[in-house]
């Protein structure tokens, strides 16, 4: 899976209607939400403001998707099938339509969104997705130096530490170094 590293957008003219292409990250639901009403802010005079998304969560992925008064399965379907296709998460598409006097028919409005979307992935910084996970431990202080070490090879850090008759910390790595974190403590 891929994730978006900041948002970018793109615009194309076609057959007179102006496509806005708006990706953004968004690491929850609410997120997302949040970023389209903005774009209702920012564009209030728009003839369409058509979205999907994908965003992992605790209990999976949520997915959505809408035509915003589009005829059904013209817009957001084809934003959506280009975020499964690229298996990108974490963000949302938007692709934000001035009518230009031209209708395109169904088949128009979906390559016409469905290009608008390619077009903003396409010029999005997309990366690798990687799952991070948080670990408590406890540990004498003649282990603090050795762990700080390991962590190093692995990829993680630690976010907090407390000093008492041991040392109680909260590191966090990248879940698929767990086992081998793991295999390292005693």
């Amino acid at each position: 899976m891929k994730i978006v590293v900041a948002a970018c957008q793109v615009e194309e003219i076609v057959k007179k209607s102006r496509f806005i292409g708006i990706i953004s990250p968004c690491r929850s639901e609410a997120e997302a939400l949040a970023v389209l009403t903005d774009l209702h802010r920012r564009y209030p005079d728009a003839s369409h403001i058509v979205y999907a998304y994908r965003i992992q969560s605790a209990d999976g992925l949520v997915c959505r998707f809408h035509d915003a008064g589009e005829p059904s399965g013209t817009a957001g379907k084809p934003i959506f099938q280009h975020l499964e296709g690229k298996q990108l998460i974490n963000l949302v598409v938007a692709v934000v339509r001035y009518f230009g006097g031209v209708k395109l028919g169904a088949g128009g409005l979906t390559r016409a969104y469905g290009n608008v979307a390619k077009a903003v992935i396409e010029a999005a910084d997309i990366v690798d997705y990687i799952e991070f996970a948080e670990v408590n431990l406890t540990l004498d202080y003649n282990q603090l130096q050795p762990l700080e070490y390991q962590l190093k090879k692995l990829d993680g850090c630690i976010l907090s530490q407390d000093f008492s008759d041991n040392v109680r910390l909260t590191v966090k790595l990248p879940k698929h170094n767990l086992a081998s974190l793991s295999a390292f403590l005693p």
